[in-house]
This record gives structure tokens, sequence and C-alpha cells, in this order.
């Protein structure tokens, strides 16, 4: 009797498997793996790194594919056609993001920039982030912040530096992140995190906060988004962690915006109109206080914070640990530095449009290391088409950014690092094989911000240091996890100032 049951739950699951695929492809819905388990799904399927298993899954199964994690419909998507379908003719139906617990308590409800639904409160902070936040022309006024700053880890670094021209080991992820977060900072509220005269303590937690906010929003690290029983069951130990970390932030974000304010109040006679980013946005405040509340102008800073330094710092670790493993695109970025800038002076965001090869690293680091392998997933609000194949409403947008960037078909030599690929290809993007920044309406708007920060700062560092591996193994180009993508272990380098440069590192 036992083995009876037994068989026949057995023989229920493969006729319920069965019938599920071909009404599947009967109703002309994306390919799909044949198993998809009750309750679960394709979950099963899914290891670390997240991107390099869906790779894997669309290398079987095409550049569409439907999965169900868990409750949850996901159209994963890896070609720049089904992209394009995805950013252009269905770019309104998939301009929403998914209900994720990350927005939740992390995104202050849903109603960041990062986590709002599209509608008009996220378009009315769109326009703020493009015209009040990160405008050119607020971009160029932050230009003096942002070289100080990179002048200010060159000096840290020559300061540390041995008199006898040996080399000094240096922990470059630490330099980097520092680097961002003061230049973030002096954009935000006018006050460095680290160095001479700061609050170390506050950088911590900073630092803390932006760390731990990639690594509970990472990827589709939360079961509870794909099987809400974990919720009920009180199973749910991410979202508890969610939960304490805004605390935690809420509470930093307040401290800054009230220091802010006194700031205003005490010094009113010297305050300077629109100095600082919270300037802007507490002036808008005294304008409209029903709508720009202190939980708006905190989300506001957050997703600036968090968007603006990890991921900076990230690619600019990426681009230096390239470039250590290769030597000959080292010393051609080395040159090319040195006969358009010279060493008589450092170099400045002018010298940038110059410097093709420099740009062509960058972008080659954005290719092979983009530090969102996963462009952050969209929601469709209605039925459209992607490749031909139906997605019903309600479907979870998974764009597999790494897989198109790294795609042999798509990419000569595309496991190669090769700078010089940028200079013979014709524009910026070449068509939807290369989305660093996203694409259609919600695109990260910062692009401009963070292109200037990442190449002045690589440009300085190669102009005016020596740079080696520490032995003579290769770095570890090992992949971390989290939202960004993080190096497995951290880049640390070897350095020493060129001769050369050494009088005017000096003055400096």
């Amino acid at each position: 009797m036992e083995k009876n049951l037994y068989y026949i739950l057995i023989s229920s699951l493969f006729l319920y498997m069965i019938t599920k695929h071909f009404l599947h492809k009967f109703r002309k819905f994306p390919p799909r793996p044949f198993f998809s388990l009750p309750i679960i799904g394709h979950l099963y399927l899914l290891n670390k790194p997240l991107h390099r298993t869906l790779a894997k899954i669309s290398n079987r199964y095409g550049p569409v594919v439907f999965l169900e994690l868990g409750s949850r419909p996901v159209l994963l998507v890896s070609s720049p056609a089904a992209a394009e379908d995805c950013f252009t003719t269905n770019d309104l139906t998939f301009a929403n993001r998914p209900k994720l617990l990350a927005g939740k308590h992390l995104g202050y409800n849903y109603t960041t920039l990062a986590w709002a639904p599209y509608g008009p409160h996220w378009r009315n902070l769109r326009r703020i982030a493009s015209l009040e936040i990160l405008s050119a022309n607020r971009i160029q006024k932050f230009t003096g912040i942002r070289r100080d700053e990179i002048i200010s880890l060159v000096s840290n670094l020559f300061a540390g530096s041995q008199k006898d021209d040996r080399f000094v080991v240096a922990d470059m992820k630490s330099c980097f992140f520092k680097m961002t977060l003061n230049t973030i900072m002096m954009m935000i509220i006018g006050r460095r995190c680290y160095g001479e005269d700061t609050e170390e303590p506050v950088a911590g937690k900073l630092r803390e906060m932006v760390e731990e906010t990639f690594r509970l929003s990472g990827g589709m690290s939360n079961i509870g988004d794909f099987l809400p029983m974990v919720k009920w069951v009180g199973l749910n130990s991410m979202e508890k962690k969610m939960e304490e970390l805004n605390l935690k932030k809420d509470s930093t974000m307040q401290e800054m915006i009230e220091g802010h304010r006194r700031m205003r109040k005490s010094d009113s006679a010297c305050y300077e109109e629109g100095k600082t980013i919270v300037d802007v946005l507490l002036s808008l405040q005294q304008m409209e206080p029903e709508y720009y509340t202190d939980e708006i102008i905190r989300g506001l800073i957050l997703v600036m914070i968090s968007t603006g330094t990890d991921t900076s710092a990230g690619t600019l670790e990426w681009a230096l640990s390239l470039l250590l493993n290769h030597p000959d695109s080292l010393k051609t970025a080395i040159n090319e530095i040195d006969n358009k800038v010279g060493s008589s002076r450092l170099m400045n965001d002018s010298d940038l449009s110059n410097l093709p090869y420099l740009h062509g690293v960058i972008n080659e680091t954005f290719r092979m290391c983009p530090v969102a392998p996963l462009i952050p997933p969209h929601e469709s609000t209605k039925e459209c088409i992607v490749g031909g194949f139906r997605v019903p409403a309600g479907t979870m947008l998974l764009v597999n950014l790494w897989a198109i960037q790294n795609d042999p078909k798509l990419w000569k030599e595309a496991e190669r690092f090769k700078p010089e690929r940028w200079i013979e290809i014709e524009g910026q993007r070449d068509g939807f094989k290369f989305m660093p920044f996203g694409s259609g309406r919600r695109a990260c708007p910062g692009e401009g911000l963070a292109m200037r920060m990442i190449g002045l700062s690589l440009g300085m560092l190669l102009q005016c240091f020596e740079w080696e591996r520490i032995g003579v193994e290769k770095v570890d180009m090992n992949e971390g996890f989290g939202l960004t993508m993080p190096k497995a272990r951290p880049l640390v380098a070897k350095y020493r100032p060129r001769p050369h440069m050494v009088d005017l590192l000096s003055r400096t």
C-alpha cells in the first residue's frame, strides 16, 4: 500500500511538470528549465556567483528564459536584442520595481529613487536628481571638491612612501573607499569623513552602512522575496538584519540633516545658498515642506552615498587590478598620460577627453567587471512581447549585464583585457552590448559624475606612481557576493613615486 502511494505521488508530480511544461510552450511563453519543483520552482538551480549561474542557464535555454523562483515569475534576458526590447519598446511597461524586502526596509517603504514605483513621485525624485543634484552644472561646481580629494589620496600615498626608492604596500580597497566617501560627503554636507579634523566614528558608521546595504540587497540573496512562507514561520533572519540596519542608517542620516540645519541657522550671515546638496534639499523643503519631508531627504542622501561610493571605489579597484595583471596595458596608459599631460602639473578633468586609451581602460573594466553584473530588477505592469515571446504582467525582469558584456559571440576575444578595442568602437555604448549604467527610464543618473571621478582618480594615480603586484602571481580576480560585484580578495598593491614626479608631489 505504501509503495503504491509512493508511485502515485511520483507519477502525479511528473504528470504535473509535463503538463505545465507543454502548456507553457503552447502559450508562447519563453523557454524554461524543465524541472520546476512545487513551491520552490527553479530556485534549486541558483548558486553563487549568481550572474555566472544565470549565464549558464541562458547558454542552455537561450537569451530569453522564463524562471519560476518560488512564487515569483522571472524573465531572464542575456542578449542585446532582448535588452533593447525591454528598454525601448517596452520601457514604460518595465519601468516599475518589484516589491522586494530591501525596498521596504532599506528604501523607506519603496519611496527612494532606487525603489519607488514608476509614477509622479518617482518622476519628481528623478527630476531632482537630474536637475538639482547631478546636473552638468552641479557636477561642474563640484570639480574642485573631486580634485581636492583625489590630490589628498595622492598626497597620503606619497607621504607613506619610502625615501630610498623602495616599493611600499597599500590597501587600495580602503584607499579608494575613503577617497570616494570623502568626495560624496563633501558634496552632500561639506564635511569629510576621513583625514585630519574629521569624525572617524561617523566614517565607520557610514562605511558599515554602505557595505551592509549592498550585502543585504545583493542579487537575490533574500529567500523571503521568493518564498513568503519563510516570513510566516519566522525563519527570515535576513529581514531582521534589514530592520536593524534601517534603524541605524535612519539615525545616522537624521543626525547629518539636523547638524546641517543647525549650521545654517548659526552661520546664516555667511551661509552660501546651494553650496552643498543638503543645502539644496533643505531649501526645497522650505518651499514645499509637505512633500520634501526629512524622510525624502534621507532617502536621496542614502542613494547618493550608497551608489556614489561603493560602485566608483569598486570600479577603481577592478581597473587597477586588471592593469597590474596586464603590464603592457599599464605601460601604454602611463605613456599616454606622459605624452598628453606631462609632469609639470597634475592632470585635471579637462585632460580626460584627450586620453582615449585611459577611457578605454575604464570602459574595458566596465565591460569585464561590471560592479552591477545584474541590472537592478524591473517588473512588468502589463503583458508584453520580448524576443518574440509573451511575458505576463507582474514578471520580474533580470538583465544579465555581465553575460552580455562577456559574450564571445558579441565581443572578439571577450576573455581578454583589450582597452584598445574601445578606440576602434564608434560611439560610447555600441548598441545594447554595453550598458554599465543601465538603460531606459531607470538608467543610473550618476554616469557623468562617476566617469569624472573614476577617470581623474585612475589617471592621477598612474601619472604619479609606479605600480606592481605584491608577488609573482597575478592579482586574484575572483568575484565576491553582493548587489555590487566586489573582489573576493581586496586589492593590495605595491607603489612608489615616479622619479620625475617627486618634486611636484613634494610641493602638492
